[in-house]
């Protein structure tokens, strides 16, 4: 039974590294790390970087998998997580994710989105960091809380192949899209689901994440004084919420 994460931008697989070996300490084995295309990995020839691109990308690669699949999602892997909710809620047989807040009705896209999203002031943001030094883009993410290893992984993959599905990504979700997304998942209520509350992350109003909760119908795990990176910095708490979820999933089959 595959648990995948996904991770989000401007991020590589190594954010998982700390709650895999949580989860591995714990007799949990088969993670699945999944990279979008364009963060950490290359994008095929012609993609387009859009919402909708994402979420047939991650449908065909759960498909390929073996097994009823538990997901988790984090900042624009939650974003995906909840478009591929929208589209086929059958394709897993749980959900989790961070950024809830992002279904708000009243969400607003944080400061440095709006800065991707307007033109020409997003590509001279993109340009300005894929222009930095090697040493300096990993000071940038140590500086946001990232161990030396985790940030080097992340300022390794910032490339010009990121900045441009950056740009796409996030401008094809200006709002009302990410308003239109949530209606479509409170009339959902995709079940069974967790919504991890970080509740000092910058990036996504914790309190508007909890209020998505009982909307979709989902369950909740809260990680108190944690950031946006609560799978590096809380990662022991994750695991075990995420496994306790886990098996009171298994209870109800």
């Amino acid at each position: 039974m595959p648990k995948v994460f996904v991770h989000g931008n401007p991020e590589t697989v190594a954010i998982w590294g700390p709650v895999k070996e949580a989860l591995s300490e714990r007799g949990v084995e088969d993670v699945v790390t999944l990279s979008p295309p364009g963060f950490g990995v290359p994008s095929p020839p012609g993609w387009d970087g859009l919402p909708s691109s994402y979420v047939r990308w991650l449908l065909e690669e759960i498909e390929k998998l073996d097994g009823e699949i538990d997901i988790v999602g984090h900042d624009w892997g939650a974003g995906h997580v909840f478009g591929l909710l929208a589209e086929k809620p059958t394709a897993v047989r749980s959900w989790a994710a961070d950024c809830a807040g992002l279904l708000h009705p009243d969400y607003q896209w944080h400061d440095m989105a709006q800065v991707w999203q307007t033109p020409e002031r997003g590509e001279a943001a993109v340009h300005a960091m894929i222009e930095l030094k090697a040493e300096d883009r990993t000071a940038a993410y140590s500086g946001l809380g990232l161990p030396p290893d985790i940030a080097k992984s992340m300022a390794d993959g910032f490339t010009a192949d990121m900045g441009q599905c950056i740009l796409n990504l996030y401008r094809a979700a200006m709002q009302p899209a990410l308003a239109q997304l949530g209606s479509h998942l409170v009339a959902l209520k995709p079940r069974p689901g967790l919504v991890i509350d970080a509740t000092d992350d910058p990036y996504v109003g914790s309190e508007l994440g909890r209020e998505m909760v009982e909307r979709v119908g989902a369950e909740l795990l809260t990680l108190d004084g944690q950031g946006h990176w609560w799978m590096v910095t809380s990662p022991d708490k994750a695991a075990e919420g995420l496994i306790e979820f886990w098996n009171g999933v298994d209870q109800t089959k």
